[in-house]
């Protein structure tokens, strides 16, 4: 199967590619999240693209797009960029095909995906590490493709790609009026590179029209909705690669067309939030998510998709919505299971940060006994713990400065600390999040 072109992406394409990859992906579970259904006010379902063989939704695409080639293709081989899930994909089509792949990833793809990519795709893989970012990596990838004629599988600009993943969503409204009666009025999905958002619109523009739409981007790596914004794919000059299955700097064009032609809503969610709705899935629903898997349904959790019932029985969501648009349950995409166990540290210190309930601090201790102790007495409230402790000690000066991080006992503890710091009479000095020099302890 080869789509040319967005105009056609519809949903009769979608339909006959779920024919072709029946047997190939799996049939992901639907589970009602009693969590996320209490903090909506209305059932919300995810969508577990996680527990695919590949642990992501981006192994509809990428074999659909690999097992399209001709025999001519197939024997030059194919070759790929991608942070990760998108090349398990193709190492999964090329092992099954029997077609040799080299698959660029940036070198801070963690050690569990490029484990995992290696797996999966066996002899007829390659692994290449370059660049910092997936962008880098494209780059390398295109250059590959050029000196040595093998086909390039796109991880996400690509129409055939498109209709692959536009499978997850027909997939999933199937199943939760199959197995809960349900009707959804709104689906939420993790937006990159484009590819999941610009299939599931093409489908529901067509089969669904009423369903609410929402993409969501990282806020550090917003590149489509600055495409949408200025009307064309732009390059962003910094990102932030945490949460590298959605860290994109440029959107996809293909996906740029048929996300304008959709329109859905766009928006933006801390990388924090992300980390604290990881720790509540794993901890509530078992789910080990991936950061770019837990994107959607930080949406959820955070109310950044409206949902809640009010004291009236009327849900406040409903004045923000186009009219006509149908109310019914949620959708969430868990798009990604592939989380490198190493990563928890910095997933639990983001956490703790955009919680509010862990703070650093620069304090300036008289090199004498007992400044601890004030320190201690004076500054330190009850169920507060310091966490981090650097100092630095100078013999030949009277002072010597340390590196505090302090986690609160709850969110609210934060301004009496700040006042008895100010009635301390000890040189200390907040480390605002915003600073530059915060990055090395997060």
């Amino acid at each position: 199967m080869r789509i040319e072109s967005p105009a056609d992406v519809t949903a009769d394409a979608i339909d006959q590619a779920a024919e072709i990859l029946t047997g190939v992906v799996r049939r992901t579970p639907l589970e009602r999240s009693h969590r996320l259904s209490e903090i909506a006010g209305r059932n919300v379902f995810l969508k577990r693209e996680d527990l695919q063989s590949v642990r992501s939704y981006k192994i509809r695409g990428a074999y659909l797009f690999v097992a399209g080639l001709e025999p001519e293709q197939r024997t030059a081989g194919v070759v790929t960029a991608s942070a990760g899930n998108h090349a398990q994909g193709v190492a999964f089509a090329c092992n099954r095909l029997k077609i040799q792949g080299r698959i660029y990833v940036p070198t801070r793809t963690p050690k569990q995906k490029r484990e995992r990519i290696l797996a999966i795709g066996g002899e007829w893989v390659q692994l290449v590490l370059t660049g910092d970012t997936f962008d880098d990596a494209a780059e390398a990838a295109h250059t590959d493709a050029e000196r040595t004629g093998a086909t390039m599988v796109p991880p996400f600009d690509d129409p055939t790609v498109i209709t692959g993943q536009g499978t997850v969503v027909r997939e999933a409204v199937a199943q939760a009026r199959e197995q809960f009666g349900s009707e959804i009025g709104t689906v939420v999905v993790p937006v990159g590179g484009g590819g999941l958002i610009a299939g599931t619109g093409a489908w529901l523009r067509e089969r669904m029209p009423s369903v609410r739409l929402v993409g969501v981007e990282p806020a550090g790596a917003v590149s489509m909705a600055t495409a949408v914004r200025q009307g064309k794919p732009v390059t962003l000059a910094e990102i932030d690669s945490f949460i590298d299955g959605a860290a994109v700097r440029r959107a996809g064009r293909a996906n740029l067309e048929l996300v304008d032609r959709i329109a859905p809503e766009l928006i933006a969610i801390e990388e924090g939030a992300v980390c604290t709705e990881m720790l509540n899935l794993y901890q509530v629903e078992g789910i080990i998510a991936e950061p770019a898997g837990a994107l959607a349904a930080t949406a959820v959790a955070t109310r950044a998709v409206p949902g809640e019932a009010t004291a009236e029985g009327q849900d406040p969501s409903a004045a923000a919505r186009p009219e006509g648009e149908a109310d019914g349950d949620i959708l969430v995409v868990v798009s990604g299971g592939n989380n490198d166990v190493s990563r928890y540290n910095e997933v639990v210190e983001r956490s703790l940060v955009h919680e509010g309930l862990k703070h650093y601090f620069l304090v300036t201790f008289a090199q004498e006994p007992g400044a601890l102790r004030r320190f201690l007495d004076q500054v330190l409230g009850e169920g507060d713990d310091i966490v981090l402790f650097d100092y630095i000690k100078r013999n030949n000066r009277e002072q010597g400065p340390a590196l505090v991080g302090i986690e609160l006992g709850a969110r609210e503890n934060l301004e009496p600390l700040l006042a008895r710091i100010a009635t301390s009479n000890m040189p200390i000095e907040r480390i605002d999040p915003m600073d530059p020099m915060y990055r090395y302890l997060t």
